[in-house]
């Protein structure tokens, strides 16, 4: 983590420009009671910076910028490139976002540009370049922040300008040759040929579904548009003021798909995330513990910022659940359990104005005399008490393989079933996993597998030859694998992998499947073998074959009644799992207990759906994280110092129902 940083940051972002100036000296006083350290400031300010195209007022952002160095509050500096003035807009309405059927997203909300757009880069890029020479060198600047949440509003642009950047990258993709378009595209169906790329265009909307490895490369070709946004101003950045780190943040959470996190993250100094929850969603800590370590695997196993979540109520969901007592405090330290060495929040002061103005904040609409506002000074306090956790990381034996051009390709349409979704298994079994205390991974399918036991493989639709060789090596070596099912199916082009199904995972996983027997909503199967008594299984059944691997479970009823449902081979030293159904929690918790004694993975005690048990590891020492969701108390066997309350604990540590404890452990017992 970069040393011009808090060691546990604790903030969040500071939009000033809302408030009158007498505002501004009551929130650094209230800053300093709270404890924050950190703030993002400047992030939508494009309009305050430049009000016209040949006018700058930095004054304000000057006071700010001294003001806060003198509280001891260090900055995370934005580029303020997210949202563009509507006189950039008025003078250049070809720089705006048009939707897949034509229609254009005006000014009056933010990101009203397309990616795509020569003109908002050049203007952008002269605002980024103007922040840098001003603030290089501002002793409160520890992190310059690009843009915000690229391609939020306007991931997939469809306009002409977007249609000739689209052609230009196809060109570089397939080698200026259209003959290979074509034979990736398979435009031999549908009479789709081209005899130019000059012919193509984005995947508008079409008389019926459009070409899915169109739409494929087109996903590709939108996420890679929005990166390099992104990597222009880090370049200005880096060159103008080295040695500060730059970042910009994700959104990895169940809702947001199209931008390949696992390939962005290559490009920043420091990742960083933004988190929500669903409120119509219960169990959200399971998503968010996911979402959670898949950031880390953005960061390949370093630290990272939690720059973004909530202490309460969002605004922008249908139904705006205020959190309960504690459950700001537990969704915090979770993030923190899994990697991030920052608490950072949207936003400072909620707003009194605007579509956010019911959006929580740390200081509440009501003011300090509220429970939110106590439980933002004790969280701070809660950071201070862990901070030497900073700089460690978890260091698991299980890894659940995540990619997303599978999941783009995984939910296009004209697929077997709607019903398959992408994350659905692999958070299912993270779940399992975590509640059965074993530390998960998730990972890019690239990623050096040789340290981990247990590699989970969960609908892997789209894979290529290097990650099946991987895999296989895996096993080889030990590694327990596990593949489920609709996994290995098409190579990169979306192309059918032919001579039956798991596709590129037959001879691995030793079976060979004829025909997809997806089941019908609100059908279900019965499946036994893995355990005392049937468990219950929807979506998906396979007409499948035995062809060198044994039958674990069978389907009792349905129309792959009689068959294997989940099986196993040796392979090397290793072992490879196939699971050919969509198993109930009570059925993948028994098959995850099944992996992990087959993996010979050490497992946590004291975890359970309700209580995460995690452990992130230092140099020389290690912690235990606590967190019970549950209303019960939680008893966990472990020696230390528990961090929280300062108690010695000999091996009996009690946490309460919404509680959290995080233990230095006397003697870490590290699987490293």
């Amino acid at each position: 983590m970069p040393t011009s940083l808090p060691a546990l940051a604790f903030g969040g972002d500071y939009n000033p420009e809302q408030w009158p100036p007498e505002a501004h000296a009551e929130d650094r006083t209230l800053m300093r009671e709270a404890g924050v350290d950190l703030v993002t400031l400047g992030v939508f300010s494009w309009a305050w910076l430049q009000p016209g195209p040949d006018r700058w007022d930095f004054g304000w952002l000057d006071e700010q910028m001294d003001a806060l160095h003198a509280a001891d509050i260090k900055v995370d500096l934005a580029t303020a490139t997210a949202s563009p003035p509507a006189w950039l807009a008025q003078r250049h309405p070809e720089m705006l976002p048009v939707t897949q059927d034509g229609r254009t997203l005006w000014p009056g909300g933010r990101q009203a540009f397309c990616p795509s757009s020569p003109v908002y880069r050049e203007h952008a890029l002269a605002l980024c370049t103007a922040l840098a020479e001003r603030y290089h060198d501002h002793p409160a600047l520890a992190l310059w922040h690009v843009s915000n949440e690229l391609g939020c509003h306007n991931a997939r642009c469809y306009c002409d300008v977007s249609a000739a950047a689209f052609r230009t990258w196809l060109r570089q993709r397939y080698d200026d040759d259209v003959a290979r378009l074509n034979d990736a595209w398979g435009t031999a169906f549908w009479s789709q040929r081209y005899d130019d790329f000059e012919q193509v265009l984005p995947p508008r909307v079409a008389p019926t579904h459009a070409n899915p490895t169109q739409q494929l490369d087109f996903l590709r070709f939108s996420s890679d548009q929005l990166l390099d946004n992104f990597v222009v101003e880090r370049d200005v950045l880096h060159r103008i003021s080295p040695g500060v780190p730059v970042t910009t943040n994700f959104m990895v959470m169940r809702q947001t798909m199209e931008m390949d996190y696992l390939r962005w993250g290559r490009e920043l100094d420091v990742v960083s995330n933004d988190h929500y929850l669903i409120a119509a969603e219960a169990g959200g800590h399971r998503e968010l513990a996911f979402s959670a370590d898949l950031t880390r695997g953005t960061a390949d196993g370093r630290p990272w910022l939690l720059m973004e979540h909530s202490t309460s109520a969002v605004n922008w969901q249908p139904r705006n659940r205020a959190k309960l007592p504690g459950e700001m405090i537990r969704n915090s330290l979770a993030h923190v359990a899994r990697g991030a060495d920052a608490v950072l929040f949207f936003q400072w002061r909620a707003s009194r104005a605007g579509a956010e103005k019911f959006h929580s904040g740390l200081l509440p609409h009501a003011g300090t005399d509220t429970r939110q506002w106590r439980e933002v000074v004790e969280l701070s306090r809660l950071l201070d008490a862990v901070e030497e956790v900073a700089g460690s990381a978890p260091r698991n034996q299980a890894a659940i393989l995540f990619d997303y051009e599978a999941w783009w390709g995984c939910e296009l349409d004209s697929h077997p079933s709607i019903d398959v979704r992408y994350r659905d298994r692999a958070e299912d079994l993270h779940r399992a996993l975590t509640a059965q205390g074993v530390g998960v991974d998730v990972v890019h399918p690239s990623t050096d597998l040789t340290s981990y036991d247990l590699v989970v493989v969960p609908t892997l639709y789209l894979v290529s030859d290097e990650t099946v060789a991987a895999l296989t090596a895996a096993a080889e070596a030990g590694a327990t694998v596990v593949v489920t099912y609709f996994s290995g199916i098409v190579d990169e082009s979306d192309h059918i992998r032919l001579g039956g199904y798991p596709g590129a995972f037959r001879e691995l996983l030793g079976v060979r499947t004829t025909e997809f027997l997806p089941l019908l909503a609100g059908e279900s199967v019965q499946v036994e073998g893995l355990g005392e008594g049937a468990v219950s299984a929807d979506t998906w059944a396979e007409d499948l074959e035995l062809d060198g691997a044994e039958a674990l479970a069978t389907y009792v009823d349905g129309p792959a009644a009689g068959l294997p449902a989940v099986t196993r081979r040796a392979v090397g030293d290793g072992r490879a799992w196939y699971v050919a159904t969509r198993l109930d929690a009570a059925g993948t918790d028994r098959l995850v207990e099944r992996l992990v004694a087959d993996a010979g993975l050490e497992q946590l005690p004291g975890a359970s759906d309700l209580v995460e048990v995690t452990r992130r590891v230092g140099d020389d020492a290690s912690w235990l994280f606590v967190i019970n969701h549950g209303d019960e108390q939680a008893e966990v066997p472990v020696h230390g110092v528990d961090l929280v309350t300062g108690r010695e604990v000999a091996g009996d540590l009690r946490v309460p129902g919404g509680g959290v404890a995080v233990v230095r452990e006397a003697d870490p017992g590290r699987s490293d």
